[in-house]
């Protein structure tokens, strides 16, 4: 998906919403299983978000099954909503490039989330594929963000030098970056780093974060942001409701972003 598509999306649903798919077996109602948890919260939310991330960790621990499942989620997802593999890959060379064929290619991925700490021979194959994305990661929502993303480097911190060193290997139309919700207020200096970029927004919901607050400081013209919202959103119910409740936890998220975008 193209960035003017994706724009288009955002503007039309009036959301910036992002559905984590980070489905876990022993959480979902009885006697469902994983795909068919998977197609009722798409089907709950699909009005509401504009695009839909599975984490890879909850579909790798499934063995071959698992990888099933997950080409046939990215299946019912459709066209009509932007796609993410948190993967978070982060290797070099012809691996690399392999990640990004296995993403792209064999499973249809919009976009993928890469870890950038080996340089730019573990980012710039997955910048190489048209209208396809590489996300990566800058500044996390996890306490342990703190070990090394912020750490101070040549009088800033790194997250910022990922920032920069990142934004000249790939351009706006093919690179996001990962910024934690639960660093809203540090959103003002990273737009002035990189004010045209799509942000991936973790965080929100379970997490903590302030969904005003990252639409108010993290919003570019082009709203500029996809807001990720996982456990929140899966289990806003763990009874026979859960469908109703996924969907009234959703729509809650997107009359919010609907205050910000025209």
């Amino acid at each position: 998906m193209d960035r003017k598509t994706l724009v288009n999306h955002i503007r039309h649903r009036k959301s910036c919403l992002c559905v984590g798919l980070d489905t876990d077996p022993s959480k979902i109602p009885a006697g469902m299983d994983v795909l068919s948890f998977n197609k009722a919260i798409i089907d709950a939310t699909r009005d509401y978000c504009v695009a839909y991330k599975p984490n890879l960790a909850f579909y790798e621990v499934l063995g071959a099954k698992g990888w099933d499942i997950l080409a046939e989620t990215v299946e019912y997802i459709g066209k009509e909503h932007f796609t993410i593999a948190d993967a978070k890959r982060g290797d070099i060379g012809n691996t690399s490039g392999y990640y990004a064929k296995t993403f792209f290619e064999t499973y249809g991925f919009d976009s993928v989330t890469v870890a950038p700490y080996m340089g730019k021979d573990s980012v710039e194959p997955f910048l190489g594929h048209p209208e396809k994305w590489a996300i990566v990661l800058a500044l996390t929502s996890n306490a342990g963000a703190f070990d090394f993303e912020t750490l101070m480097a040549e009088n800033k911190p790194i997250y910022k030098h990922v920032l920069e060193k990142c934004s000249s290997w790939g351009t706006s139309e093919n690179t996001m970056y990962v910024v934690g919700a639960t660093r809203a207020e540090q959103l003002s200096e990273i737009r002035a780093i990189v004010p045209d970029h799509f942000l991936l927004v973790p965080g929100v919901g379970a997490q903590g974060g302030n969904l005003e607050e990252v639409m108010r400081f993290g919003m570019n013209e082009d709203v500029g942001l996809l807001i990720n919202a996982s456990r929140s959103i899966l289990y806003a119910s763990s009874g026979n409701d859960f469908a109703a409740a996924t969907s009234a936890e959703a729509r809650s998220m997107q009359q919010v972003m609907a205050n910000f975008i025209s």
